[in-house]
């Protein structure tokens, strides 16, 4: 058997200077000065990967606030049960978010906080005896609610947030995002999946009242896209399937009004893994047209709250 081996005394080396590096000291972390504040903290970041990332994203949602752009959040369940509610009032309250499009679970937790002031219940023990999801007020309320939404021609977002803002007891309202978003007129739409959401199961759940008002919303979402174009902002907040689906759909609509258009805008995912829906239906394919598309990793009540914090600090110093 013949071995060979490479002759290393012909190798050709580079000089330091003339090689391109992606890692520099000024980009480097460093602690904050002697004035400690959040501005401070971010300053303090490194200017690398998600670092920089996130920082992209801030400046870029601060941005189509100033300028009056489409911001557009797309809410999964799991971020309103992790207590993010009051963050997401402020941005309401703020005038930064143009519409608001929730899957079925973050409509069912904002419901329970506004009407009862908790929410998540343990899945499973109420698994085990048949319980889970059977909680008589919120399968009776809620679908009660979809109900006169469809007799009334309303969507379902902005049916369950009248029925909130009409209800005698309200202890957690000031956390909702329902009914910050009917107070401030921001339009919120609920997209619901039949038979994956607990309220489904009870005796009084109207599939044609979740179907006609879940449609409208569908239908609303396309309506508010346009908003997107040079500039806007859509986020997906821990939805990994049901809203990245949803806005996809609904872009089609959006730009096949629209000529072509919405395109040029920011499409960010946040959420606690990598999902392929996310990552293409969100971030990739929206933004081949034209635009930036980021995917930043994080469990929500840590992550969130510093982009949250981030864009305020930009637009209220």
């Amino acid at each position: 058997m013949e071995y060979r081996e490479p002759d290393l005394e012909r190798l050709r080396t580079v000089p330091f200077n003339g090689r391109v590096n992606k890692v520099e000291l000024a980009s480097f972390a460093h602690p904050p000065g002697t004035h400690p504040s959040f501005h401070a903290f971010l300053d303090s970041l490194p200017d690398i990967l998600a670092a920089r990332d996130l920082r992209t994203v801030i400046t870029h949602v601060a941005e189509a606030a100033r300028a009056k752009r489409g911001v557009i959040l797309l809410l999964g369940g799991h971020v309103i049960k992790v207590g993010l509610g009051p963050l997401l009032v402020r941005w309401i309250e703020r005038g930064m978010v143009t519409h608001i499009a929730m899957n079925g679970a973050a409509a069912i937790h904002d419901f329970e906080l506004a009407a009862f002031g908790a929410t998540s219940e343990d899945v499973e023990s109420g698994l085990a005896d048949g319980t889970f999801g059977m909680v008589e007020e919120t399968g009776a309320e809620m679908n009660a609610a979809i109900s006169l939404a469809s007799e009334r021609g309303h969507g379902l977002g902005e049916g369950l947030a009248l029925a909130l803002a009409e209800r005698a007891a309200r202890p957690g309202s000031e956390v909702s995002v329902l009914l910050a978003c009917h107070r401030h007129r921001i339009p919120v739409t609920v997209h619901a999946a039949i038979g994956a959401e607990i309220i489904h199961q009870h005796r009084t759940a109207e599939g044609a009242a979740i179907g006609s008002t879940s449609l409208l919303d569908f239908r609303r979402l396309a309506g508010s896209l346009p908003d997107l174009h040079r500039g806007g902002a859509v986020l997906n907040w821990g939805s990994a399937v049901v809203m990245p689906e949803v806005f996809l759909k609904a872009l089609t609509i959006a730009r096949n009004l629209g000529g072509g258009k919405p395109t040029e805008f920011l499409a960010a995912d946040f959420d606690m893994l990598r999902h392929y829906r996310p990552r293409v239906n969100v971030v990739q394919r929206p933004t081949k047209a034209g635009g930036t598309g980021i995917q930043i990793t994080g469990h929500h009540e840590i992550l969130l709250p510093l982009l949250m914090w981030g864009v305020l600090e930009l637009l209220d110093p």
